[in-house]
């Protein structure tokens, strides 16, 4: 009988945390194109958060390191795009993810944006690298990674047409920041 009042609050938990997982898989598959094709040359750009100092934040390298698992081994080219100028910090975003990711063994070629302060900027000022690739993906959260797509979607419709899975959703993973991203992620999702 000492259990019972635990049980409540354990299913609670565990329920939202299910449903927070649902949300970032089902997102992680939507807004993808049809056009991409695989094993040739591909664009991963990695959406910053912001950072205050002069390291990158566990967010940042949570993203990092969901954009180099999402580099195809069997690509001909595969270029890392991190965005994110300095929105908290006098340091861009994008320069703190570069050196977590040479950092993390990443030997391949690294395209900067660090300008954009908004994830429309971030997309905005990632698609002159985009032009070249056969395949883009866009990594960080599962939702925010889906805001991202939309955006490329009214920006640039021929290259949205490219858009693959990345592998930016995993079960488990940040399980407890996942429920507060999937109702800030939903919320800012309505409308797009």
């Amino acid at each position: 009988m000492r259990l019972l009042p635990l049980v409540v609050p354990v299913a609670t938990i565990a329920g939202v945390i299910a449903w927070a997982e649902f949300i970032h898989h089902r997102s992680n598959g939507r807004r993808l194109g049809t056009a991409a094709r695989s094993g040739t040359s591909e664009a991963v750009v990695v959406l910053g958060y912001r950072n205050r100092g002069t390291r990158a934040n566990l967010l940042n390298r949570y993203r990092v390191r969901a954009g180099l698992r999402s580099q195809d081994p069997r690509a001909s080219e595969s270029v890392l795009v991190l965005c994110g100028g300095g929105v908290a910090s006098s340091v861009p975003e994008a320069e703190l993810m570069a050196g977590y990711a040479r950092r993390r063994g990443s030997t391949g070629p690294i395209r900067l944006d660090c300008d954009s302060s908004t994830t429309w900027e971030n997309i905005q000022n990632a698609i002159p690298f985009l032009e070249d690739a056969d395949a883009i993906k866009i990594v960080s959260n599962s939702l925010h990674a889906e805001k991202g797509r939309a955006h490329l979607w009214k920006l640039r419709p021929d290259l949205a047409e490219r858009l693959v899975r990345a592998e930016d959703h995993r079960l488990g993973e940040l399980a407890l920041v996942k429920p507060l991203a999937a109702v800030l992620g939903l919320r800012s999702l309505r409308g797009q």
